[in-house]
């Protein structure tokens, strides 16, 4: 409809309960349900997406092109395409997107910081303007 790219697949997860020290890699897509201290950074060579549960928490940076948070993150975001921010999203560190998405009940205690634009924006029309 708004001629958005697919995805790519998440292939890897650190599950609930699982604790990683130390810089994490990936390509495509990861799932984040448990605990990362150190940086989270995606191959910049092809598309990524990284998704950080509600249970989930990353003390580091962060480094993808979409990135989909539920859970607390304690270190800066980047976000090459898109940030989506759910309700219950904890953020202790400054934000860099292109695109926000922000839920009401989250939070971010840093500085937000646009970067660059989106190409395939939707236009946006007001009903009250009758345009």
């Amino acid at each position: 409809m708004f001629n958005k790219k697919k995805q790519p697949p998440i292939k890897s997860l650190i599950a609930e309960g699982s604790q990683i020290d130390g810089t994490l890699t990936f390509s495509d897509g990861l799932r984040i349900d448990g605990k990362v201290i150190g940086d989270v950074n995606a191959s910049a060579d092809q598309p990524s997406i990284l998704v950080i549960s509600e249970t989930a928490s990353v003390f580091g940076e962060i480094h993808a092109d979409h990135v989909i948070i539920n859970g607390i993150v304690k270190g800066p975001v980047y976000a090459r395409l898109m940030l989506e921010l759910q309700p219950k999203a904890n953020i202790e560190g400054d934000v860099h997107y292109s695109a926000l998405e922000m839920h009401q009940g989250a939070i971010i205690a840093g500085q937000l910081c646009p970067v660059g634009a989106v190409e395939d924006k939707p236009t946006l029309k007001l009903a009250a303007n009758n345009e």
